[in-house]
């Protein structure tokens, strides 16, 4: 039986899982990254703030701009006992690579190396024609704060313009290829503080619960109809209570206020404005006379859809080229950076490895499923630039 002989994607894919990069730290798994692309011939811009790693690497400055977009950064591995090998170890069990972080999204990342050096090396003069560009973030599975966004902060200050981005979310379902996202739904998180007021248990009439009257409330925002117009593109809006808390846990106190968290998923047809506008517009006339109430809103993302154009062409012919499957587009799940960076490139889709394992112990994905996914982005890239 022949040996095996691994490939760049597998190769670079195992270097970077054996590097535990557990948001906010990166410990050397950037550098690894740039030491590949500077190879390649790429021009690396670090963008560091704090304990976060960020960069922008870019070669070529004519043409389009193709920009792979991505996170080193993972989730905590959890009890160490409960994996097959170490989590970190990234260790091949006949043909699947088990590690934190393989599937989101180190191996995605090696599979765009992977791509891109084969690229160059039957095309070596692309670089004069067109642009290649990586960003990539240590700040993804964090707050989110001070990754992507202060990339494309220095990248709007530079006049760096993406004209295409493929974030390598893991967005396979079952087999690779199968599902591609093509937008995501909007997030915002909001906490209603409904105030009445506090009085001793034995006299209610002396007091204003808002246990009690804050029920018809939280009803009406659960049960009520954010879609009139449904978007095809989009699952319906999703209005999800989060947390309720209310008293100091004496038992013979009626207490002055509630306090209810809540999360809403959303498509392009709402805003944060107006979905903020809905729920005043529910709240006010149930408030009870006694009662006032603070609504605060804070938005984590924004919805995007990208429709037709050449790069969501390119990505669906290529798989349907590749593995003989038509890929499914979709909307739905979390929210990633995509949701930023859509908001300065138009043409912004993403497509990854199998997820069915992220963030759960004996994270993994094939070894053959790294060598097709750099052959699909490589298929991808040569549709933008040379058809």
């Amino acid at each position: 039986m022949p040996s095996h002989t691994p490939t760049l994607a597998e190769k670079l894919a195992r270097a970077l899982v054996k590097i535990p990069s557990v948001t906010p730290m990166d410990g050397g798994c950037q550098r690894l990254l740039i030491q590949h692309l500077e190879r390649l011939g790429f021009t690396i811009y670090p963008i560091i703030v704090g304990p976060i790693h960020n960069f922008y690497a870019r070669l070529g400055y004519r043409g389009t701009n193709f920009c792979f977009a991505g996170h080193t950064d993972v989730t905590p591995s959890g009890d160490s006992g409960l994996w097959r090998s170490d989590p970190f170890g990234a260790e091949n069990h006949d043909g699947v690579i088990v590690g934190r972080g393989i599937c989101d999204m180190k191996g995605a990342i090696a599979a765009m190396v992977m791509a891109v050096e084969h690229l160059l090396a039957v095309h070596p003069d692309l670089p004069l024609r067109h642009s290649l560009s990586f960003l990539i973030t240590g700040d993804e599975e964090g707050c989110a704060e001070d990754g992507t966004v202060r990339i494309l902060e220095w990248c709007t200050n530079q006049g760096e313009r993406l004209d295409y981005c493929l974030v390598g979310e893991p967005t396979s379902v079952k087999r690779l290829g199968d599902c591609v996202k093509n937008g995501r739904r909007g997030s915002v998180n909001g906490t209603i503080t409904l105030h009445g007021r506090q009085g001793h248990v034995a006299y209610p009439h002396l007091a204003a619960n808002p246990i009690h009257s804050s029920l018809p409330l939280l009803e009406a925002l659960v049960q009520h109809p954010f879609d009139e117009n449904k978007n095809p593109h989009f699952p319906p809006t999703s209005f999800q209570l989060t947390r309720m808390q209310s008293g100091d846990g004496s038992t013979n106190v009626i207490p002055a206020q509630l306090t209810a968290q809540f999360n809403i998923r959303f498509s392009t047809e709402h805003t944060p404005k107006s979905l903020e506008s809905r729920i005043r517009g529910l709240l006010d006339p149930l408030i009870p006379h006694g009662y006032r109430y603070d609504l605060v809103m804070q938005v984590s993302g924004l919805p995007f859809l990208t429709q037709g154009g050449p790069l969501l062409q390119a990505i669906q012919t290529s798989i349907e080229e590749l593995l003989h499957l038509p890929p499914e587009l979709s909307t739905g799940g979390g929210t990633s950076d995509a949701r930023f960076i859509s908001q300065h490139c138009p043409q912004t889709v993403e497509l990854g490895l199998v997820g069915a394992t992220m963030h759960q112990v004996d994270e993994s994905a094939p070894v053959d499923d790294l060598t097709m996914l750099a052959q699909i982005y490589q298929r991808i890239m040569e549709k933008i630039f040379l058809l």
